[in-house]
């Protein structure tokens, strides 16, 4: 049977390929391999050998693979090694665009060196972070701008326009990170006119993406991965290759990001510029069409009728919101005016390109704003998030594991990993969350026999010595308080003797914006040291300010909790306000314990205790980064130790000492040199 004979011989070749793939994995890692070579200080870590050795396992099985990886395991080499090795075409998403700049900037670029290998490489973003230059042109017409401070930021911009390569606002150093000119020109898909645009072939989007189907490696984040992944569930036009391979770092995040992009988002912001952009066309182009200026400003002041209406009842929680005959009656004359609207827009087509792209764009607006209004879907939460000008309506399932487990084919081997993903040395809760707990069948490329895949997890614990190198300090004496300014007063008064213990040296880390700001103020004279309080500047800025000072006081909230590396003296203690649980008056908090409720389970158990085991994990991650690093983490908040659940939060903390007593806290900061 010379099939039966060819056929044997290939899998006999392909298992020869993974064994060496493994084996040549394994070299890289050895004391005496590529990277203790090349790496100054490089120190070998049985913890990365081992991830190492299952991710090239799993891209040889095409299995799946969810691994915890503590602080200091060295993931990312960990995983780029195997997959640059491989061959395969792999898609490394990360959760910030810090961690994929890194990537692709730093860490790439050097493994490629040490390897030998010459792969293609791509680094894509989402829209908002490349220049638009028909929106940069449109601008510098004149028309919109007056305010001379945000022209001379346009300026600024337009001249760093003429030198960029790529387009990447990440790169644009001319104007403040925060500057509104930048909005006014990054591109966006209600402004994207396409092969219409004049620009078309120079559009540094268009030419990110175009270099991202031709590599072998591409670098994306979270975001995009799963905007571009519902596009081809949809049928939509494709921004990503279907790859070998998706790797997902700080895959933490992945839960509630899949919740936002299986859900349905409404921007009032997009409908207003769509409806501007009618407008403009009218003016420009389609001037003997009176009907559709007319009929664009009634639209545009009920919408903003309507939204003035739900600015002024600040209710988050649409549900509750449906009761209010006035508003609802709004609501609907909307959708009226909206429907007609489009009947009239209909009526126009092939008059134009753009104003048809236009159509299509609006058409797809309506249809969410009406869904929205009509809230009849009992297992998904419908809230309204209030921004600075315009309001945006979510639509958010309260369970995604279904649609993730149809998202994440079986042709591709998927590998999640982050520092923190247990609960109780337990991984289930992130594999349910996305259906991984779930087999699927597979058949195999190139053949015709049916496997299945599998996912495998794997916890990593760090090599660090957090018992010689750390102190876990939760104060005795801490009141039960109920109302935020004693609590306050209560860990200034902590924070006051660990900082001047620390010599600076201290991150604060907070729950909630009210409380930073309450302990900002009160920490003003009190302590001796600069105070860096988040919303004085963006996030890098103040770091980076951090870390110039060097004997600086930081204070921040969620975004300070993960994806922050400071290492050494700089950073002694870590101080913790309380647990962060997430409000009980959270709307997708509600919604999703209502559904735990119905299936007799506890919310709180089930939903709010993981939640917060990770985010603390995430918060406590900032204090050790490296084999040298000793500091304190000082946790504000009693219930870790008195009440029966502390022990879930313990369970899955690295192994500190642990202490009730400040003063010993203290004497740890003073002898650290």
């Amino acid at each position: 049977m010379p099939g039966c004979h060819f056929k044997h011989q290939r899998l006999t070749i392909s298992h020869s390929l993974n064994k060496r793939l493994t084996q040549d994995v394994q070299q890289v890692f050895a004391p005496d391999g590529s990277l203790s070579r090349h790496i100054k200080g490089y120190s070998c870590r049985v913890q990365q050998q081992t991830m190492a050795t299952r991710v090239s396992e799993t891209l040889q099985k095409g299995d799946n693979l969810v691994v915890e990886a503590g602080t200091g395991v060295g993931k990312t080499y960990a995983y780029l090694v195997p997959a640059l090795l491989s061959g395969k075409q792999i898609i490394v998403s990360t959760g910030s665009k810090n961690l994929q700049e890194q990537l692709f900037f730093k860490d790439l670029p050097a493994l490629l060196n040490i390897l030998g290998i010459r792969p293609k490489v791509a680094l894509l973003k989402g829209r908002s972070n490349y220049l638009c230059q028909h929106l940069m042109a449109k601008q510098l017409s004149g028309v919109e701008v007056t305010d001379g401070k945000i022209l001379d930021d346009l300026l600024r911009i337009d001249q760093w326009a003429s030198q960029t390569v790529d387009g990447d606002i990440g790169s644009l150093y001319a104007v403040p990170e925060n500057s509104p000119a930048i909005p006014l020109v990054v591109s966006s898909k209600e402004s994207c006119i396409g092969k219409a645009c004049d620009h078309y072939e120079a559009c540094f989007t268009r030419k990110a993406r175009s270099k991202a189907l031709d590599a072998k490696i591409i670098v994306v984040n979270h975001h995009l991965f799963f905007a571009d992944r519902i596009l081809k569930e949809t049928g939509f036009a494709e921004l990503l290759p279907d790859s070998d391979v998706v790797i997902f770092d700080e895959a933490h995040l992945l839960p509630d990001i899949a919740v936002t992009y299986f859900g349905q988002q409404l921007s009032f912001k997009s409908l207003v510029r769509l409806l501007e952009r009618f407008n403009e066309l009218y003016r420009t182009q389609m001037a003997d069409s009176p009907q559709i200026g007319a009929m664009t400003a009634r639209c545009h002041t009920q919408l903003l009728h309507w939204q003035g209406l739900l600015f002024a009842s600040e209710e988050r929680d649409w549900r509750r919101l449906l009761g209010d005959k006035a508003l609802m009656e709004a609501a609907w004359s909307l959708v009226s005016e909206l429907t007609a609207y489009r009947t009239m827009l209909l009526g126009y087509l092939g008059r134009n390109e753009a104003f048809d792209d236009g159509v299509e764009k609006f058409d797809a607006l309506l249809s969410k704003l009406t869904v929205f209004i009509q809230c009849d879907n009992p297992d998904s939460a419908y809230s309204i998030e209030y921004g600075y000008q315009y309001l945006t309506l979510r639509i958010a399932p309260i369970k995604v594991a279904k649609e993730c487990q149809s998202l994440f084919s079986p042709d591709v081997s998927w590998i999640f990993t982050s520092a923190t993903l247990q609960i109780n040395r337990d991984l289930s809760l992130f594999t349910k969350a996305l259906g991984l707990d779930k087999t699927s069948a597979n058949t195999n490329r190139g053949t015709n026999s049916s496997t299945h895949t599998t996912t495998h997890t794997t916890i990593l614990d760090s090599p660090f010595d957090y018992a010689r190198q750390s102190l876990f300090c939760v104060p005795r004496h801490l009141a039960t308080v109920t109302s935020q300014e004693r609590a306050a007063r209560q860990l200034v008064e902590v924070a006051v003797k660990a900082i001047n213990a620390a010599k600076g040296r201290t991150f604060m880390l907070f729950t909630s914006h009210r409380m930073l700001n309450l302990v900002a103020v009160m920490l003003q004279g009190r302590v001796d040291y600069p105070l860096l309080v988040q919303g004085q500047a963006g996030k890098q800025t103040l770091l980076k300010k951090y870390r110039q000072l060097g004997n600086a006081v930081l204070l921040g909230t969620g975004a300070f909790w993960e994806g922050v590396d400071v290492r050494g003296k700089l950073l002694s203690c870590v101080i913790i306000d309380k647990l962060p649980f997430v409000s009980p008056d959270d709307n997708l908090y509600k919604a999703r314990a209502d559904g735990v409720q119905r299936e007799g389970k506890d919310p709180f158990m089930e939903l709010s205790l993981p939640q917060a085991v990770i985010s603390l994990n995430q918060g406590v991650g900032r204090l050790i980064r490296d084999e040298k690093d000793r500091g304190v983490l000082i946790l504000c908040d009693n219930r870790i130790v008195n009440r029966p659940y502390g022990q879930a939060f313990i369970n899955s903390l690295p192994h500190m000492h642990r202490t009730r007593d400040l003063y010993r806290a203290v004497s740890f900061l003073q002898q650290i040199d």
